[in-house]
């Protein structure tokens, strides 16, 4: 689902007005890690002499902003600058292989290609992270397991337990799908409550919240943003590769808008050229999903 990216005003009014949907529905217990101070003031459009109270006005309603702040943006700016795309993207890279039918011999070329070009992680199913990890073993490159793919409409429950199975197993990332229709309908604590519960059976792992962006309205990516830095995930990721749609510059920009530099934005879906990446990566992701990975680093384009 492509839906466009509001004008700058209209998106930092839709960005509050979906955080305070989110934080009422939570309730005032939960607590959410603040990000740094506002940087810019949007003038009011109106005559601040005669303020209507609108309740989104950020000139005359600071208080808004330390609601919004809390919620987990970065501000009303513009996304964090990224550095300089590096000569060397490789440890950027979860290099994925998630086929159904991947073998063993499938899995050690994987490996193999993660070690050759000093991958960041290689992202599998939670059956193949033992026989990955054994792999890569006194290598910097870890396993990256995904829990509750490709749909993520399993129970919380047993995404807690996948990923506490592939934690015990090695796996030092965790790729989580949230869950689409709970996000859709609004049922907020139950996103919530989904993701925090892999946040703590992943034992302090780096836990990634994939929201399959192709099916999602701009006000239900906002949500998702939110909700993923409430119940404490450290990215949220485009997504799974096996649904509507891949990652756009679009949505990478929003979503680093929404988390700002306090989380991780994973770009994956689509992802086959060097070009790509770098465009990815400009616009505020900070570690890209591939199966092209190979390609990617060599500056080819590839067919997979």
């Amino acid at each position: 689902m492509t839906t466009a990216i509001p004008e700058r005003e209209q998106l930092v009014q839709l960005i509050t007005r979906i955080t305070q949907e989110v934080l009422r529905e939570l309730g005032s217990g939960v607590v959410v890690p603040r990000s740094g101070p506002a940087e810019v003031s949007l003038a009011c459009q109106q005559d601040p002499a005669n303020c209507s109270q609108c309740g989104y006005c950020t000139s005359q309603k600071p208080e808004l902003i330390d609601q919004f702040m809390q919620s987990g943006a970065s501000g009303f700016s513009n996304a964090p600058k990224t550095p300089a795309v590096p000569v060397e993207i490789a440890g950027l890279i979860d290099h994925t292989l998630l086929k159904p039918e991947a073998t063993r011999a499938d899995l050690a070329t994987l490996c193999q290609e993660a070690l050759k070009y000093n991958f960041r992680t290689v992202c599998v199913n939670p059956d193949h992270v033992s026989f990955c990890v054994d792999q890569l073993k006194g290598s910097s490159v870890k396993v990256c397991a995904v829990i509750g793919f490709p749909l993520g409409a399993t129970t919380s429950r047993v995404k807690a337990f996948e990923a506490e199975e592939a934690v015990s197993r090695g796996a030092a990332e965790i790729d989580m799908v949230i869950n689409v229709s709970s996000l859709k309908a609004k049922d907020y604590n139950a996103v919530f409550e989904d993701i925090r519960q892999v946040v703590r059976a992943s034992r302090g792992c780096t836990v990634k919240v994939i929201l399959e962006t192709g099916l999602l309205t701009t006000p239900e990516k906002i949500a998702g943003c939110v909700l993923s830095k409430a119940a404490g995930a450290h990215f949220v990721k485009t997504s799974t590769g096996f649904g509507k749609g891949g990652a756009t510059i679009e949505d990478i920009r929003l979503m680093r808008e929404i988390v700002g530099s306090e989380m991780g934005v994973k770009a994956s879906g689509g992802i086959r050229d060097t070009a790509t990446a770098e465009k990815m990566i400009e616009a505020g992701a900070s570690r890209i999903g591939a199966s092209a990975s190979v390609a990617i680093v060599q500056g080819q384009i590839s067919s997979k």
